[in-house]
C-alpha cells in the first residue's frame, strides 16, 4: 500500500486534486445561482423566506415552484450524480498509477464536460449539447472504473 508521503509526492494526485477542486467549485456555484433566480423570480420553498416581502397571505404567493429555479435546481441535482462518483472513482484510480498523460486526459474531459453540461441547462442550449456533454462525463467516470477493476480486481 502507498504511503501517505508518497501520494503526496505524485503529480497524478495532484492532478486529480486540481480538477476536483474545479469541478466542486463550480458545483458549490449552483446554490448562489439558484439563490439569485429565487430572489429574482420571486420563487420561494418556505415561508421564512418571503419575510421581507410581506406578512400572511400576502406573503404566501411567493412561496411556488418557477420553471428556471427549477432548471438551476435540476442542474444541481444532476452535478451531485455526477461529480459524487467522480470523486470517489477518480481517488480510487489515481491510486491505481495512472500516466499523467491518461490521468490528465480523463480528469480534463471530465471537468470541461461538467462545465459545458451546466452552461447547456442554465443558457439553455439545443439538445444533444446537453445530452452528450453529460455521456461524455459519464464515460470518462466509467473508463476510469474500468482500469481502477483492471488493475486491482479482487472481485
Amino acid at each position: 500500500m502507498a504511503k501517505l508521503t508518497q501520494l503526496i509526492d505524485n503529480e497524478v494526485f495532484w492532478a486529480y486534486a486540481t480538477y476536483t477542486t474545479i469541478v466542486l467549485l463550480k458545483m458549490m456555484l449552483m446554490s448562489p445561482v439558484t439563490a439569485y433566480f429565487r430572489i429574482t423570480r420571486k420563487a420561494f420553498a418556505n415561508p421564512e423566506d418571503t419575510a421581507s416581502l410581506g406578512k400572511g397571505e400576502s406573503a404566501k404567493k411567493f412561496l411556488r415552484t418557477d420553471p428556471d429555479v427549477e432548471r438551476v435546481r435540476r442542474g444541481h441535482l444532476n452535478d451531485l450524480e455526477n461529480i459524487v462518483p467522480f470523486l470517489g472513482i477518480g481517488l480510487l484510480y489515481t491510486l491505481c498509477g495512472p500516466e499523467l498523460s491518461s490521468a490528465l486526459l480523463h480528469f480534463r474531459i471530465f471537468a470541461g464536460s461538467r462545465i459545458l453540461h451546466t452552461f447547456a441547462y442554465l443558457i439553455p442550449l439545443p439538445q444533444p449539447s446537453r445530452g452528450l456533454s453529460w455521456a461524455v462525463g459519464y464515460v470518462v467516470t466509467i473508463s476510469m472504473a474500468y482500469q481502477v477493476l483492471k488493475t486491482a480486481l479482487y472481485l
